[in-house]
Parts: structure tokens; C-alpha cells; sequence
């Protein structure tokens, strides 16, 4: 007979079991590759819809901007989606390792496209608000529209799926299967702040010349599409997906990869930039859209030239906006008007010749006395000088002064250019293209940005230009070194007021007029100082193409979206506090700006997300 044997335990000992053994472990994830297969499922079956779903209409009345009742033919806001769509798929098909298309992705596979989804998801969702809100409710969409909608999201949640990136230099701490499974929104956090592309696989030389062609033909489309945008709902619809997109192709690592192409192949880049611009005027089919582009143009050249003054040499220039005054005033001067006190008539060679050789009178009689100044005084005394440039024009008028600019009337009727017998006023034809009054403006204008472009990029890799940026960086010790600050940063003032007064002549032809209402420090409706201030800290100071793209954001922007017109001051403050937190070197930042403001990581260390944040993919 055997006897069984109870063990009866300690009193506590369960207790104590339980408190050592600590709370139930979390939900382990599933095999790696079995959920990066469904997530690259789920992705490619969500780009798949939504770009079907552009194929079909998404309301059934064309009321809405951009007609989107037509089957077979994407317009307006569906654009968008097809895209992004398409952008989606190409990313999907590169992170699978499809041969041919994985240099898309040289720098991070998923968190471009996590990006990517989540800009069209809220691009389309957008646009299906849009028409709830003007049209009256859901009941207006249509089948397209719910596909759609649909799409979108399931591709996000596709993304979401799969493992984020990580440097290189960690790959072999990657966490291995049965790791817990991240939340979505650190995900989201990886994808924003993925590590930076690192190298690529080399392109054969003819392959790196039609990306860099490609390249500059899809920023022409962009470029001309964000201008053909109808005001409202269109142009917010791009703004929402530009804002994703662009990330999502940093992320990736195109734009590195892209300048290290266009680094080795200089001639074919500035070949292929000047033929896209040049083609500009023909793709549009209305002139209304050609001013833009001439207006756009004008502000941005102006910007270059201020960034001179404020990105190289740090010189801090609150009136900027006078020198533009200036050299509009004296283009109208001399240029024929029939209220000009001149009553002279010169060539448009010799008006702009002279328009350049005043402002930077001007800007050596400002500099000279007020450049021995610093910080906060300069400052001062540039917008003292541009208040009392626009309140002396206002004076005179025979009254108050000398009758010279006309008063507060300014100068009409300024005549059209005619340059060589060529008459910019009359629509000519060009190679069987015809090309309208703002279409010859825009050709001249871009001669002279190409100009004002050389000029930056000579001096800024000049002596003169190293000169300009130790001065900015410690005055004191440029000083110390054998800089003459004073002298080079003169020659930075007055080389930036020649700039402004050369584009102010164009500026005069194109607007008919000119007034001194124009020319404020702050002003509903550019040009004015703090405008172009703006322009150069929103794209990123010190830079060639930074100051043309935040002066053609901030151009656009107000001039699409009329509503926000009372609040433009309000929103411009708003975005310069976000960009100060977020990116202080601008959209567009150069080495050194980045070095600056962002420490460059160590290798070994971990990343500024956390560990264990769900599985990753070299």
C-alpha cells in the first residue's frame, strides 16, 4: 500500500510566489516576416484602391472645385491621391527588393512610406470633408469617393505593420522574433525621426542623368500644378500631402542621393533646371497663372539678395524692402512715364543700370554710418530707413516737397519694356508657342534670377564669402584674425541693396505702377521687409534654393487662400515659432546649419527613440 504525501505550505509562501513572479507578460508579436508580409499586402491592396478609386467619380455635381463627376479621368483633388498612390507603390516595390527600383529607398524602406500613406490619407480624407461640408453631407459622395476613403486607410494601417527603421550600426542589436509589439504612435515618432540615408548603390552615368532630368520635371509639374491650384479646398488638399510627401522622400534619402548626382553631373543639372523653367510659360494655359509666376519670381530674387545680407553676413536688415523702392521708383523715372518730373525716356539696359547704381547709393549711404552698429541697434536703423524712405516718396509731391515721386498717387502708366524691338507688352511667337505679356516678363525675370543666383554662389565661395560667414558667426574673432568686418560687411550691404534695385526695375514694368503704400515693413500683401525676413528664415538661411521656396510658399499661400487674409500675420508668427522649435535651419539647411543645430550621432549609440520599440529591417 502506498502512502501519498501532502505538502502543505508555508503561510506567506504563496504570497511571496505571486510577488516575485510580477505582473503577466505582455503580448508577444507574431514572426517578423509573417507580419511584414501582411503589411506589404495591406499596403499595395490600399494603393491599389485608391488609385482605382481615381478612376471613378467622387461626387455626382461638378459644383465642387474641380469636377470630380467625370469616370476615366482624374482632375482636381484626385490627382492628388493617384499620386500619391502611385508614389506608394513604387516605395512598396522597393522595399520588397524588386531589382530596378531599389535605389528609390537608399536611405530608410518603411518609414518613407509609413509618411507617405499618412500624407494621402489625410489628403483624401480632406477632400471627402470638403465636399461633405460645401456640398451638404455624405449623402453627395460617391462610389469613388468611399473606395477611396477606404484605400487610404488600409494602406496606413498597412504601414503601421511593418518594422520600422534603424542605423546600421545597431542592425546587430535588432531585436529577434517574439519581441513585444510597438504602438502605432511610437511608430509614427520612428518614422519622423528615422536615422539619415547612408550610402547607395551607384547608378551606371546615364541612369544619374534621367533621374536628374526626371527630377527636375516632376518639380516643374509641382511647381505649375501648386499654381494652376484653384484657391480653397485644391490648394489646401496639396499643401496637406506636400507637407507628408516631402518628408516621406527625405526619409527615404532622395534629396541626398539626388545632390550628390546633380554634385557629379553640374553642367546637365543647370542644363536641365534652366530648360524646365524655361518651359514653364508654355504648360499654362491662362496668364492670370503666368503673373503669379512673374510675381513669384520677383520676391524670390529679392529674397536671394537678402539672404546675402542676413544668411552670409549676419547682418540683421528690417528695411531691405527700400532698396526694391528704390530701384522701381527710378525705373519709373526714366522710363517714359507721362507723370514722371524726368520726363526722360532711356533704354531698359540703361534703366536698370541706373536703378542699380541708386540703391547702392543708397545702401552706402545707409551702411556706412549705421553698420558700426550691432544686434539690435542695426536692426533699428534699417527699419528707421525703410519708414522713412516710404513716408519721404509719400512727401513728395509738390506740397509737402519737390514734386518728384507724385505723393501718395505714386507713378502710372508705366509703358511697357521693348527690348531690342522686341515689345514685352504684345504676345509673341516663340518655336510655334505663344507666349502672352506675363510670359515675356517671366522669361526676363528669370534671366535675372539666374544672375542674382551666380552672384550669391560666387561670392559665397569666394574669400570674400568665408570673410562674410566668420563675421557672422563671432565678429569678435573674425576681427582678431585680420578680418576688416567693417569694410566686407559694407561691400554685403551694398552688394544686397544693388540686387533689390535691379529686380525693383522689372518689379515697375510689371505692376504699371508704383506707390508708396508698397513699400511697408509689414503689409498685407507682399513685397514688404518683414515678407521677405520671413522668406529667407523659412527656407533656410545661407542657402541658394531655401529663399526661393519660402518666398514662393509665402507668395502663394496668401494669394490662394483669400480667407486667411485677416490672420496672415497671425499664422506667418504661428509657423516661424514651429519651425524655431522643430527645424531652426529652415526648410532647406546646409551642412553647416545642420552641424550647427543637430548634434551628429555617434556610432554605437542608441537612437533618439527607445529600445524595443517592435522589430526592425536593415
Amino acid at each position: 500500500m502506498t502512502t501519498q504525501h501532502t505538502t502543505t505550505p508555508a503561510p506567506g509562501a504563496a504570497d511571496a510566489t505571486t510577488a516575485t513572479a510580477g505582473p503577466p507578460p505582455l503580448p508577444l508579436s507574431p514572426d517578423p516576416h509573417t507580419s511584414r508580409t501582411r503589411g506589404r499586402i495591406l499596403v499595395g491592396a490600399g494603393a491599389l484602391a485608391a488609385f482605382a478609386s481615381t478612376m471613378l467619380p467622387w461626387t455626382w455635381t461638378s459644383a465642387f472645385p474641380g469636377n470630380l463627376t467625370i469616370a476615366m479621368y482624374p482632375a482636381g483633388l484626385q490627382l492628388l491621391t493617384l499620386t500619391a498612390a502611385v508614389l506608394t507603390a513604387a516605395l512598396l516595390l522597393a522595399t520588397a527588393g524588386v531589382p530596378g527600383l531599389r535605389w528609390l529607398t537608399p536611405g530608410g524602406r518603411h518609414s518613407a512610406l509609413l509618411l507617405l500613406t499618412l500624407g494621402n490619407l489625410a489628403a483624401t480624407w480632406y477632400t471627402a470633408a470638403a465636399i461633405a461640408v460645401e456640398l451638404g453631407g455624405i449623402v453627395n459622395f460617391e462610389p469613388g469617393m468611399w473606395i477611396a476613403a477606404a484605400g487610404t486607410l488600409l494602406a496606413v494601417v498597412g504601414a503601421l505593420a511593418l518594422p520600422t527603421d534603424l542605423p546600421p550600426d545597431t542592425e546587430a542589436d535588432r531585436p529577434a522574433s517574439g519581441t513585444r509589439q510597438s504602438p502605432p504612435w511610437q511608430r509614427l515618432r520612428r518614422a519622423v525621426a528615422a536615422p539619415p540615408p547612408g550610402p547607395a548603390a551607384p547608378l551606371p552615368g546615364w541612369a544619374e542623368i534621367l533621374v536628374i532630368c526626371a527630377a527636375c520635371a516632376a518639380g516643374l509639374y509641382v511647381f505649375a500644378y501648386g499654381i494652376e491650384a484653384e484657391g480653397g479646398p485644391p490648394f489646401i488638399g496639396f499643401l496637406i500631402l506636400a507637407a507628408f510627401a516631402f518628408p516621406a522622400l527625405a526619409r527615404a534619402g532622395l534629396p541626398r542621393r539626388l545632390s550628390a548626382l546633380t554634385v557629379t553631373h553640374r553642367t546637365v543639372t543647370l542644363a536641365a533646371t534652366f530648360a524646365a523653367a524655361l518651359l514653364f510659360p508654355i504648360t499654362q494655359s491662362n496668364e492670370a497663372y503666368t503673373n503669379i509666376a512673374v510675381s513669384v519670381l520677383i520676391f524670390a530674387t529679392v529674397a536671394l539678395g537678402l539672404n546675402m545680407v542676413v544668411g552670409l553676413a549676419g547682418i540683421l536688415d528690417l528695411g531691405y524692402v527700400a532698396f526694391l523702392g528704390v530701384g522701381a521708383y527710378t525705373a519709373a523715372l526714366v522710363s517714359g512715364a507721362e507723370t514722371s518730373s524726368l520726363g526722360i525716356h532711356v533704354p531698359f539696359w540703361a534703366a536698370v543700370l541706373i536703378g542699380a547704381a541708386v540703391a547702392l547709393v543708397f545702401g552706402l549711404l545707409i551702411g556706412f554710418p549705421s553698420l558700426r552698429l550691432h544686434g539690435d541697434y542695426l536692426a533699428i536703423v534699417t527699419l528707421g530707413f525703410g519708414e522713412i524712405f516710404r513716408i519721404s516718396v509719400q512727401n513728395l509731391d509738390g506740397d509737402s516737397g519737390p514734386n518728384i515721386t507724385n505723393g501718395p498717387n505714386g507713378i502710372p502708366n508705366i509703358p511697357d519694356l521693348k527690348i531690342f524691338g522686341f515689345d514685352l507688352g504684345q504676345p509673341h511667337t516663340v518655336l510655334g508657342f505663344e507666349l502672352g505679356r506675363f510670359g515675356n516678363y517671366y522669361l526676363l525675370m528669370l534671366l535675372f534670377t539666374a544672375i542674382v543666383v551666380t552672384v550669391f554662389r560666387r561670392s559665397d565661395n569666394s574669400r570674400i564669402g568665408r570673410a562674410w560667414i566668420a563675421i557672422r558667426e563671432d565678429e569678435t574673432a573674425a576681427r582678431a584674425m585680420g578680418v576688416n568686418a567693417f569694410r566686407l560687411k559694407l561691400m554685403a550691404f551694398a552688394l544686397g541693396a544693388t540686387l533689390a534695385g535691379m529686380a525693383g526695375t522689372v518689379l515697375a514694368h510689371v505692376e504699371f505702377s508704383v506707390t508708396p503704400e508698397s513699400y511697408k515693413f509689414v503689409h498685407t500683401a507682399p513685397p514688404n521687409s518683414a515678407f521677405l525676413l520671413i522668406a529667407v528664415i523659412l527656407g533656410g538661411m545661407g542657402t541658394v534654393s531655401g529663399p526661393l521656396i519660402g518666398a514662393a510658399l509665402l507668395y502663394l499661400i496668401p494669394a490662394k487662400l483669400q480667407f486667411m487674409a485677416d490672420y496672415q500675420l497671425l499664422l506667418f508668427g504661428i509657423a516661424l515659432v514651429l519651425l524655431m522649435r522643430f527645424r531652426p535651419e529652415g526648410l532647406i539647411a546646409d551642412r553647416r546649419k545642420q552641424l550647427e543645430f543637430h548634434e551628429p550621432e555617434q556610432p554605437g549609440t542608441p537612437t533618439a527613440a527607445a529600445p524595443g520599440l517592435g522589430t526592425t529591417e536593415a
